[in-house]
């Protein structure tokens, strides 16, 4: 019996010492179930990352993320997907989603600003946003219904560009993929992108883009059909450790 008694004591011992704060394990872990995100396609190498890191602190919760151009995931949670989490490039986006009664006091998590994005070495020698109104270059933007676009219009009309557009993309990471494989000589991305672009693109930075300013904001979901997960990827996302994760990645604070 002696045996016996010692290894109750010390379960009970090492059960008492347990670190105060510790991360919770899949089995004491009141979370579980799927989260579904929709989320801004700049987001989308950050978000990962830090989607990834609550999925280790809440190993029976399962992050699903569809990225795109903001205005048209927001149409979606307005016909009524099943989503439980939002995150947008601009606050107009998120707007449509509050004017329809479909959010839970959304926040502002970080901000963006625009960059001029080139093909790696710089072929065809664009140097500033004059370069925009040439049509002998092959120039891309966001369409002006997505944030990216929306913040270009407003970027080019402020320095008194009128651009001479060959394609307009669904989402500022369509853009950047045209960069990246020289199909055009210039876009105009947010900042963030050049740097997850590492060697396939150069960036010029662009003064005047630091007036125009994309404020990203996140909500939960009225009748999100995870409301007690979703709230705590929101959280973690807010968290320090989600921040800088953003911060590395080139987005600003509010």
């Amino acid at each position: 019996m002696k045996p016996l008694v010692f290894a109750a004591l010390s379960v009970l011992f090492l059960t008492g010492c347990a670190t105060p704060g510790a991360e919770p394990t899949a089995t004491d872990d009141p979370l579980t179930g799927k989260i579904t995100v929709l989320a801004a396609a700049s987001l989308t190498d950050s978000l990962d990352e830090v989607a990834d890191a609550f999925e280790a602190r809440h190993p029976n919760v399962d992050v699903v993320i569809s990225y795109g151009g903001s205005s048209a995931l927001a149409q979606q949670v307005v016909e009524g997907s099943p989503v439980d989490v939002f995150f947008s490039a601009n606050e107009s986006t998120m707007t449509t989603v509050t004017e329809a009664g479909l959010t839970v006091e959304p926040s502002i998590v970080v901000t963006n600003v625009l960059e001029i994005a080139v093909p790696a070495g710089n072929p065809a020698g664009i140097t500033d946003l004059t370069d925009f109104a040439n049509p002998d270059f092959v120039i891309a933007l966001c369409d002006p219904a997505v944030p990216c676009g929306s913040a270009a219009a407003k970027l080019l009309d402020l320095v008194g560009v009128v651009a001479s557009v060959d394609t307009l993309e669904e989402d500022v990471r369509a853009a950047l993929t045209k960069v990246a494989l020289g199909e055009v000589d210039a876009a105009l991305v947010y900042r963030t992108d050049v740097l997850a672009a590492g060697d396939d693109v150069d960036g010029i930075v662009v003064p005047e883009a630091d007036s125009i300013v994309n404020r990203y904001p996140i909500s939960l979901i009225v009748d999100a059909p995870n409301p007690d997960a979703a709230q705590a990827f929101i959280d973690y996302v807010k968290s320090e450790d989600g921040i800088d994760v953003f911060t590395t990645a080139g987005f600003g604070t509010p």
